[in-house]
């Protein structure tokens, strides 16, 4: 399925095609309020997707993985709000 994606290293917009599995994605069942984070999706070999709680768009970020960051909420929020700042 396509998705319209933010890609904060090109700075820009992107559609891609992504499909959310068990064995792609994490969600996280606890969201409570707008910036927690509800998913994250390995994506094309090295990549990873976020999804935000209230957020219109997925983020990509590159050379990360669910494993890296060992599939926890806190840690992918601290590299998104990372990335975001690059």
């Amino acid at each position: 399925m396509e998705h319209i994606v933010f890609n904060p290293q090109k700075g820009r917009l992107e559609t891609i095609a992504v499909d959310f599995t068990d064995e792609n994605t994490t969600w996280f069942e606890n969201c409570r309020k707008p910036g927690d984070i509800a998913l994250i999706t390995d994506y094309n070999n090295g990549e990873l997707l976020f999804k935000e709680y209230g957020w219109n768009y997925l983020v990509r970020i590159y050379d990360i993985s669910r494993a890296s960051i060992g599939d926890k909420q806190k840690q992918a929020r601290k590299m998104l709000r990372q990335a975001l700042m690059e």
